[in-house]
């Protein structure tokens, strides 16, 4: 068996995305056809399992591009099979995600598969092994949002278009706010190769905390309406109407009552 490439049983699809990826399948099914009792709560299902499955696609991105930069170690973790129990740090990568987007409908980047960064040899290596996730968040945007912007939408039931609109907003803020050039997320990691010793060595004691400061700086209610500004204008420009998204949020708080023009 070569050393350099992972073992069959380390590159296989693990049983627990399997059923991530059957639940989203299902649920999408029943908000698409109407078939569940309350569609609140297939957009709810549907939603939630199609940004875990966005989660787990992003940390397999990082560490199949960490994978052919030269760190073989990422098949013996479990990092190539898509199981989010096997990440270093489930509860940041999965967990919390999660739980943020329940609660306040946000879509945060999570944390993290572990690279062996002493394989990986070469700036430009170290700088697509950290764009290479959030590089996903946005092809998930795409897809979600094409729909909008080639005008396809004639047939799609509405709670569909909405569930899609939400989605394509979680996929959006994550993708900006995983590319902010802040230590701990993916955009420090893309510049950090590049910077000088004297740098690195001033900024690595602040990256544990960058991930809990940028939740923090998104209570601020100027820096809150200036971003979350900013991300309504991308899913306009993108075709996706506010009102769409708006309505997708508030099927998928299904404990809460809808705004009497987003009932179904």
């Amino acid at each position: 068996m070569s050393t350099t490439t992972p073992r069959h049983d380390e590159r296989r699809v693990s049983p627990v995305f399997l059923a991530i990826l059957a639940v989203m399948a299902v649920t999408g099914w029943a908000v698409w056809t109407d078939f569940a009792a309350s569609p609140a709560i297939a957009v709810f299902l549907f939603v939630t399992s199609a940004w875990i499955v966005s989660l787990c696609l992003h940390e397999y991105a990082h560490a199949r591009t960490a994978l052919h930069g030269g760190d073989i170690t990422v098949g013996a973790r479990g990092y190539l099979t898509l199981n989010p129990l096997a990440y270093t740090h489930a509860w940041l990568s999965i967990v919390i995600p999660v739980l943020f987007l329940m609660l306040g409908g946000i879509g945060l980047p999570g944390g993290a598969v572990f690279i062996d960064r002493g394989r990986v040899h070469g700036r430009w290596k170290h700088s697509l092994i950290s764009a290479a996730g959030p590089l996903t968040n946005v092809l998930f945007a795409v897809v979600c949002t094409a729909p909008f912007w080639l005008h396809a939408l004639d047939g799609v039931p509405r709670p569909f278009q909405y569930a899609l609109a939400f989605l394509a907003f979680l996929q959006v803020t994550a993708s900006l706010l995983n590319l902010l050039p802040v230590p701990g997320l993916d955009g420090y990691g893309v510049i950090e190769p590049w910077l000088s010793y004297g740098i690195k060595r001033r900024v690595e004691p602040y990256a544990p905390y960058g991930f809990f400061i940028i939740v923090a700086l998104l209570f601020v209610p100027p820096l809150h309406s200036a971003f979350f500004g900013t991300i309504n204008t991308l899913l306009q420009t993108l075709g996706v109407p506010e009102l769409s998204r708006v309505c997708g949020s508030a099927l998928y708080r299904f404990w809460e009552p809808a705004p009497e023009f987003c009932r179904v």
